[in-house]
């Protein structure tokens, strides 16, 4: 095998885990290190992304109502986060949008939290879209 054919397999392995943990059909969606033999492969990992439909976005640009959720990633370096971009209820008034991502802190709330009013971009698949109980988001 060349060192072309043999680094072509290696970029097609390589894809396919992304897509997996893209997917979570087969690999939990939570956090993972886009560090591959120590190099940094977070731009692969980006672009397969995209080609699975998470498109790059603010949390204050992406479209939900409360009682929805949506997936995303947020890529901080070399490490991607799951979770999800939602409405999580205080009282019936007070309501805050955010992205959450699935890995949990000491206290069991969102490792990751994201505002609308932040900057972050985060990688969201509105094509999934899902409803979700407002009054129980750490469940979702």
């Amino acid at each position: 095998m060349t060192t072309a054919n043999a680094r072509s397999q290696l970029d097609k392995k390589l894809r396919e885990t992304f897509r997996d943990i893209i997917e979570g059909k087969t690999v939990k969606r939570a956090k993972h290190e886009l560090l591959f033999s120590g190099v940094d492969v977070s731009n692969v990992f980006l672009q397969e992304l995209e080609k699975n439909n998470f498109l790059p976005m603010t949390v204050e640009q992406v479209t939900c109502e409360p009682g929805e959720r949506v997936p995303a990633f947020y890529v901080d370096g070399t490490d991607a986060y799951f979770g999800w971009v939602f409405w999580e209820k205080f009282t019936q008034l007070r309501l805050r949008k955010l992205f959450g991502s699935v890995v949990r802190n000491e206290k069991g709330d969102w490792a990751i939290q994201i505002s609308p009013n932040s900057p972050k971009i985060v990688y969201v698949n509105l094509r999934q879209k899902l409803e979700m109980d407002i009054e129980h988001p750490a469940d979702a």
